[in-house]
């Protein structure tokens, strides 16, 4: 055999199960890309709630200059292709190839979008028949390729049950067009409106390319917007010697309820260990009565699922969640997987437990703190599924007793991966359940809890007071791709963060930071003490004096200096303005004061505009300019809603003054 014929032989079998093995998908004329939103190319979901809007945008192409058709595919999750909605899309930058279309999401639960492109061969014959008769060419065969094109799309209309009219009126325009005598009188006869829509809705798809499926997971309002408070029931008690019960408790739900709070969160209410347990500013030695650390959980009266007897019994927690439910108040519940050394997992299941080399159980430490009353549990233990699959259980106990709402307890000391399989399997079955990350951790456990399916995170802004750190972390929140996955709760204080600022600033400190969290966040918190403006602490910490979390408080409500009244408007505002139920139309505005800082936030539909300005000195009072350039009519009344004062502005700077001793800041309604 020559060399000649060898190399014809190789290349035959060399080409043969080439071309056999060419993807369908090649064929495709047409290019999708950069379709957004989407997070970590769609391995993990985007986020909203029931009846807000997906904008979804992407780079549509194709080969040589024939015009593009497309729709943007949405429904539920398993509804399959012909159950779902489709919304077209609509070229969004002149001079690019980017496409944009929105659809809006229902019912809470599962649902998805993709891109469905094709040649649009009719807008391709209009757009070359257009050049003709600009250009007076004669139009030669164009009327009769366009009436083909027209008829071909009868064709498919009458393949459609209900499609005889369609049919109908796209012959007589097929007729129209092909007797039409020039290109003019051709492009006239197949310009109109609904020629367009009757030819878009029965293009020829079968050689349209159909982009992936992307997931959007989506959650009842409360996960988007909501004023929570936390507090301790076990503080309600008339005695403050002793435990207040559930009974206790429900007397002050009226109070939280006027002050216009929608969730009341408890840390755990369960059983509290007596081995290592601490007293009084979490020291070691502990009196008789002393309660004990909550999140020291599980003791004779049981782990988990069972109520400490202190606060009385899971019939009290009912009648206490369903007379907080007639207040409009719903019930949130800590989940703190851990225990205290006599918590009955540890004598029952002890390898679910980290081990020192004596055969001791570690305790949980975050140097300089050590909690001897804590074992951390083994998510990398052996038995780690059966540990995982108790930690649902105790889970779905909660959501069987009317609990729809959990805060979770440091979930980054967590096996990641854990999250992700709990939260699925319970949304799976229980679509309106919210799940609230304390998650003070590194930026990227963070982020990554948020994706895995946490509905809200706690933030870094109890740490942000300036004009720049705040300006600078809400305009990452509200304006980069993290908006698409992470709802900020912004907590003002908590029972482990006291914050120098509001050690050391006085009532007017909470005043401004009560501002802050309630009007740059959609969702926010405040725990109990913050509207007496508590600001006690350990010297050198930012941990409470005489800490609630060790030892029983009776709160003064009545004490003068308090801010209840405040908090009470600010909330009424908050449920009145939809402006301030989202996150996404935050944005900052220039004063040529760094003690001043304004943001504005509309509704999604433009109906209503707030303008926020406030004093971040709490001492001094603060004057200056705001630009205000970015309200669109020229004069305009800025209505404050706090005081009902109003002031008379034009478009472009206007004057402030803020006085710790009147306003700490404004919450401006914006009408020309």
């Amino acid at each position: 055999m020559s060399a000649a014929d060898r190399q014809a032989m190789l290349s035959d079998v060399q080409d043969a199960p080439r071309v056999a093995a060419i993807p369908a998908t090649l064929s495709r004329r047409v290019i999708v890309e950069d379709v957004r939103p989407r997070v970590d190319d769609g391995r993990f979901p985007i986020k909203r709630t029931a009846g807000e809007r997906v904008r979804v945008v992407a780079s549509l192409f194709a080969d040589g200059h024939a015009q593009l058709a497309g729709v943007v595919q949405y429904g539920p999750d398993g509804s399959g292709g012909a159950g779902r909605a489709e919304v077209p899309l609509s070229p969004s930058s002149p001079g690019t190839d980017q496409w944009s279309a929105e659809f809006t999401v229902g019912a809470p639960g599962w649902w998805e979008y993709r891109i469905v492109a094709w040649i649009d061969p009719f807008r391709s014959w209009l757009h070359d028949l257009a050049a003709k008769a600009r250009a007076g060419v004669a139009a030669g065969l164009e009327p009769l390729e366009g009436a083909m094109i027209i008829r071909a799309a009868a064709a498919r209309a009458g393949e459609i049950g209900e499609g005889a009219d369609d049919a109908n009126a796209l012959l007589a325009s097929a007729d129209a067009v092909s007797g039409a005598g020039d290109a003019g009188a051709a492009l006239a006869a197949a310009m109109g409106d609904r020629l367009a829509r009757l030819m878009f809705a029965h293009a020829d798809r079968t050689r349209a390319t159909t982009s992936r499926s992307y997931r959007v997971w989506v959650d009842r309002e409360r996960a988007r917007f909501g004023a929570w408070y936390e507090m301790f029931p076990r503080s309600a008690g008339p005695d403050p010697s002793r435990s207040g019960t559930f009974d206790d408790a429900r007397a002050l739900l009226p109070r939280i309820a006027d002050l216009g709070f929608d969730v009341l969160y408890l840390p755990p209410i369960h059983p509290i260990g007596v081995s290592h347990r601490k007293g009084p500013n979490n020291t070691l030695a502990t009196r008789p009565g002393d309660p004990g650390s909550p999140w020291a959980i599980g003791g004779e009266a049981g782990g988990h699922t069972a109520i400490d007897p202190g606060l009385g019994t899971l019939d009290d927690f009912r009648r206490f969640r369903k007379a907080a439910g007639r207040l409009g108040l719903e019930i949130a519940l800590d989940l703190a997987f851990q225990c205290s050394p006599d918590h009955p997992w540890v004598r029952e299941h002890p390898d679910w437990f980290r081990h020192r080399p004596d055969g001791s159980i570690r305790y949980a430490e975050n140097p300089p703190k050590r909690y001897q009353d804590i074992y951390p549990l083994d998510f990398e233990s052996d038995d780690w599924p059966a540990l995982w699959e108790a930690l649902r259980r105790v889970t779905v106990f909660w959501i069987e007793q009317g609990v729809r709402i959990f805060r979770v307890d440091n979930p980054h000391t967590k096996t990641l991966g854990f999250w992700e399989w709990l939260i699925a399997r319970i949304q799976g079955a229980f679509p309106d359940v919210v799940f609230l990350a304390e998650a003070f951790t590194r930026p990227a456990v963070m982020h990554h809890l948020a994706k895995a399916g946490f509905t809200q995170s706690y933030t870094y802004f109890t740490w942000r007071n300036t004009k720049d750190e705040l300006t600078g972390y809400f305009t990452e929140l509200a304006a980069s791709g993290a908006r698409e996955y992470l709802r900020p709760n912004l907590f003002a204080n908590t029972p482990d963060i006291l914050h120098a600022y509001l050690q050391t600033g006085g009532r007017a400190a909470f005043q401004a930071r009560l501002l802050l969290a309630a009007t740059l966040g959609a969702s926010f918190g405040i725990y109990s003490g913050f509207e007496l403006a508590e600001g006690r602490a350990v010297p050198g910490t930012e941990e409470y004096a005489d800490s609630e979390k060790y030892q029983f408080r009776k709160w003064p409500w009545s004490r003068p200096g308090h801010i209840e009244e405040l908090i009470a408007k600010v909330n009424a505002i908050r449920r009145r303005h939809r402006a301030l139920q989202f996150d996404d139309t935050l944005r900052f505005h220039a004063t040529d004061n760094p003690q001043l800082i304004a943001y504005s936030k509309r509704a999604p539909d433009g109906s209503d505009l707030l303008l926020m300005i406030v004093n971040l000195d709490p001492r001094q009072l603060q004057q200056g300019y705001v630009d205000a350039s970015f309200v669109e009519a020229d004069a305009f009344v800025a209505r404050d809603l706090i005081d009902d004062a109003r002031y008379w502005w034009r478009r472009g700077w206007n004057y402030v003054r803020l006085d710790p001793e009147v306003a700490q800041g404004h919450i401006l309604q914006i009408r020309p």
